[in-house]
């Protein structure tokens, strides 16, 4: 038998069925208009799926009961709720509230017994919302308890309980009363740290790592630390701890800490391309530790056109291991600056001492001791420095490689004496402050601000190192790389002794990865404290988000000299 359904026909019966199958919509009002009511009734009621009308009159009555326990949980005892079914494509559940005078609170007691009242950490629930004549809502009240019952973990009052736990309600007098009374019981101990997993330290360095003396009283982040510095050091590939008070016998808490060790060599191999340096190639080996006191050291290389560098550091793990470290460094560069005759070649050596501050800062002293030959046109020199110094800096982002919002700060000082081991009396400084923030999801704020400074009676004795010069991709686009500077007779760019440059940069995010950039940057190097000619650069690029941070590709155009460039790098923008 064939059976031949005309086309309309069938197109019909299509639409019939979507009409049928559509998604009903549910739409909730108000009267008068009270935002958090509306959207609790639409939280705790959900989605309604596919009905046709039929289906919603059925499902009518129990919305309406939903819609009142939803009422009745932020204190409306007392709402009138209706509802209506209106036909459509698709069709349309509609509840109408009238709230009414809502239950306010009458008598609120929040109370904590036992050692935890003593203990200043520990906070009892409490704020306008929770005080006589707040109206009732029964998530704060259950917000409350979690937040006693939380801090009773954290803290290690395993033994706590509610020995009174109430609210009551008063409809018809409209109010409603709290009452909690929390019995913390005794304060849990921690135990002695357990290391299970063989490793090659010793036990007196592997102890250093723990942030808590054994018979500390009980605190979840004493634990969360633990775990952070063994993690923070870089020795393991796993870190496990566990402080369970489940099976505890008597009150203190044992701590096991399960390790497995990373493979003890890493080497890495990297390239890269800006229009400053061109291509660039990098290599770098690491011996994660090296005897049982933690001990670890490694060797880097880059390689570009304009500059090739070696270097060693060797690092001693000082107290706390996590914070400090006694850092011994050592390298050799060779640099060929702006595309001129002028070139150098630096040897440098010395120690320094590494430590991340309470506060997040990262200090850093030093005592370098430097030898560099180097040459400007057909002058050449050689300079010997012994710098002590000392730098700061601190990051404050939201993401690693792409941060939305964010600051960074940097500060470095050095100084050098004629005599102690150096021929010229010389204080160098150098500040950078960049900043970003984020507006509306799309619109994005950047900006940077440099500055650098020699101050010497013997400015023709200090190398190109210690020099200042500007232009770039990292500086003011729009001008050659290192090409904004004093130059000597011949036209080589020598450095000046002061730097400023500034760039403020607008970017719009097309999709999630692609950005279009518009930005000025101003700037230069320069020998007279007065009146520094600053260079302007303005100019548009793209952005395209990479797995390794974002790559920008700019053209910018020099005002003061005319000129157009194509800048090309990458990297986190702060």
């Amino acid at each position: 038998m064939r059976v031949f359904i005309h086309t309309g026909t069938f197109l019909g019966l299509l639409s019939c069925a979507s009409a049928v199958f559509a998604q009903a919509r549910l739409e909730v009002q108000v009267e008068p208009a009270r935002a958090s009511l509306r959207t609790n009734i639409e939280g705790y009621i959900g989605e309604l799926g596919e009905r046709d009308e039929q289906a919603l009159r059925r499902l009518a009555p129990a919305a309406e009961e939903q819609a009142r326990s939803a009422a009745e949980a932020l204190g409306y005892y007392h709402a009138q709720i209706s509802s209506e079914v209106r036909p459509g494509a698709p069709p349309t559940l509609l509840l109408r509230v009238l709230p009414g005078e809502p239950v306010r609170l009458r008598r609120v007691e929040i109370r904590i017994e036992g050692p935890a009242a003593q203990l200043e950490a520990f906070r009892v629930p409490q704020g306008r919302r929770l005080r006589p004549g707040a109206q009732l809502n029964h998530g704060r009240y259950e917000s409350a308890k979690k937040l006693i019952q939380n801090q009773a973990s954290r803290f290690g009052f395993f033994a706590g309980r509610f020995t009174r736990q109430r609210l009551f309600i008063d409809p018809a007098a409209g109010v409603a009363d709290i009452e909690l009374v929390y019995a913390s019981g005794p304060r849990y101990r921690l135990g002695e740290v357990v290391f299970e997993g063989e490793t090659p330290f010793e036990d007196a360095f592997m102890r250093r790592m723990v942030p808590f003396e054994a018979g500390a009283p009980y605190d979840s982040e004493l634990i969360a630390r633990l775990q952070q510095n063994l993690q923070a050091r870089g020795y393991f590939e796993g870190v496990r701890v566990d402080a369970s008070p489940a099976g505890v016998n008597g009150q203190v808490v044992p701590v096991l800490v399960q390790l497995h060790m990373r493979k003890p060599r890493s080497f890495g191999i990297g390239a890269g391309f800006s229009t400053d340096v061109g291509p660039r190639g990098r290599l770098n080996w690491t011996r994660h530790w090296a005897n049982p006191q933690g001990h670890s050291y490694g060797a880097e290389m880059e390689l570009s056109q304009p500059k090739q560098n070696v270097g060693f550091w060797y690092d001693i793990p000082l107290d706390p291991p996590m914070t400090d470290k006694l850092r011994f460094v050592g390298g050799y560069q060779f640099e060929e600056l702006a595309d001129t005759d002028t070139r150098s070649r630096l040897l440098k050596v010395g120690p320094e001492w590494h430590r991340r501050l309470d506060n997040g800062w990262q200090q850093v002293f030093s005592l370098k001791w430097q030898r560099e030959d180097y040459r400007y046109g057909s002058d050449n020199g050689l300079s010997t420095l012994l710098l002590p110094g000392v730098a700061y800096s601190y990051l404050n982002s939201d993401h690693p490689l792409d941060p939305s919002r964010g600051y960074r700060l940097q500060v470095e000082m050095a100084a050098a004496s004629e005599g102690l081991l150096s021929d010229a009396n010389l204080l160098y400084s150098s500040a950078m402050l960049k900043g970003l923030t984020t507006l509306a999801g799309r619109h994005r704020l950047l900006g940077r601000l440099q500055f650098g400074g020699n101050f010497t009676d013997e400015y023709a004795t200090v190398p190109p190192s210690l020099r200042f010069f500007a232009g770039g991709d990292q500086s003011v686009r729009g001008y050659e790389y290192q090409t904004l500077s004093p130059t000597n007779s011949d036209g080589d760019h020598i450095g000046g002794r002061y730097m400023i440059a500034g760039s403020l940069e607008y970017q719009y995010a097309l999709r999630d990865k692609w950005r279009i950039a518009t930005f000025i940057d101003q700037g230069n190097a320069f020998n007279s404290e007065t009146s520094p000619d600053l260079k302007t650069g303005v100019g548009f690029g793209v952005r395209w988000v990479s797995p390794v941070g974002p790559l920008r590709v700019d053209v910018a155009h020099g005002l003061d000299d005319g000129s157009f460039r194509l800048h090309f790098s990458m990297g986190p923008e702060l």
